[in-house]
Order: structure tokens, then sequence, then C-alpha cells
């Protein structure tokens, strides 16, 4: 099943300038997207997952009412490629998992541009964090991408070739997270 989070189409991401304010556990740097942050806040406070199960809805509500209480506007919103009971446990891993951990995080800040962003790769490092402490992920299987000189440059050829590889290494009863984060405001021409 494919589950993702995003936020209105018409809506641009929102950087939050300290991430602190969202008393994450280790913010990775100063900045950092303010709909990843309220994520992790309401599944990662302390270094921790909550102590009882959330459902997808109660995830949702409590990430948009942190970013209502922070004034932000945007709107999380839940899609999946299957009917979902939104009622049920928020779960990255299924219950009858069976196989590897696999995973592709990009994250673009379009280093040296106009509209230059501070924060992705810090999200990067912070939903990298969470998936191996909660979830279990292992090193080994994350393939991470930034425009920062230090990781695979996220190019669109590099970003297939990582989705790609990503595909011929899974098999069935595999978990695979990807995460790309990279929005930015259009800038008038």
């Amino acid at each position: 099943m494919n589950i993702s989070m995003p936020i209105k189409d018409e809506q641009t991401s929102a950087d939050v300038s300290d991430v602190a304010s969202f008393q994450l556990p280790d913010s990775a740097g100063k900045a950092g997207g303010a709909c990843s942050s309220a994520m992790l806040k309401v599944l990662y406070a302390d270094h921790h997952a909550p102590d009882a199960d959330l459902s997808f809805q109660e995830v949702l509500l409590k990430m948009r009412g942190i970013l209502g209480q922070g004034k932000y506007t945007q709107v999380p919103q839940l899609t999946s490629s299957r009917p979902l009971d939104i009622h049920t446990p928020f779960f990255i891993i299924p219950d009858n998992f069976t196989g590897t951990r696999r995973a592709v995080m990009v994250g673009i800040n379009y280093v040296g541009q106009q509209g230059e962003l501070s924060g992705c790769h810090n999200d990067v490092g912070n939903m990298k964090e969470y998936i191996k402490d909660i979830h279990g992920f292992h090193e080994s299987n994350i393939t991470v991408l930034m425009d920062d000189g230090k990781h695979t440059n996220p190019t669109r050829d590099n970003i297939l070739k990582a989705y790609s590889d990503l595909v011929a290494a899974s098999q069935p009863g595999d978990a695979v997270f990807i995460r790309k984060l990279a929005e930015r405001r259009a800038t008038p021409i």
C-alpha cells in the first residue's frame, strides 16, 4: 500500500527558522519544514514513539493543531493507494512485515539558487533518525540524496536511479519508505 501525507496542492512549504520551537529531540540544524517538524513532534517527541498508538486521523489532527498554533497555513492530508480506515493505528511498517526495511530520502535546498531553502537537509536528517530509531531501518538500506556537496546530488537522473535501485532490491514482504523534501514557493516570472 502506498500512503502519503502531502499538504494541499495549492499550498507551498514553509521553512521554520527555529525547529527547536517544535521541541524535537535533535533539530539537526536550525531550520526545517513546518509540516515535517509537526509530524515529528507528534510521532517522535523526546526520541520516543507516542505512548499510545495514534490513528492516522489523530496524527493529522495533532499536526494541524501544532501548525495552527504556529500560524502556519499548511493543511496536512492523507492519500492512499488503497482503501484505508483513518481510525486504524498510524504505521510505516505494517504488522505483517517480514522483510527488509528500505528507504530513499531526498532533500533539496536549491543551494546557490534564488529562493534557497534552509530546512530540507535538516528534515532528511531528522526523518532518517526517526525511521532508524523507531522503525528499525538500517543505515545500509537508506539512500540519501541531497544538494549539500556530501551526498549524491539529487538530480532528476540520480533520483530516478535511486528509485529504480530501490525497486530492483525490494522483494515481496519488504517495507519501503520514500521521503522527498524539496518544496519551495513559486517566484513570479
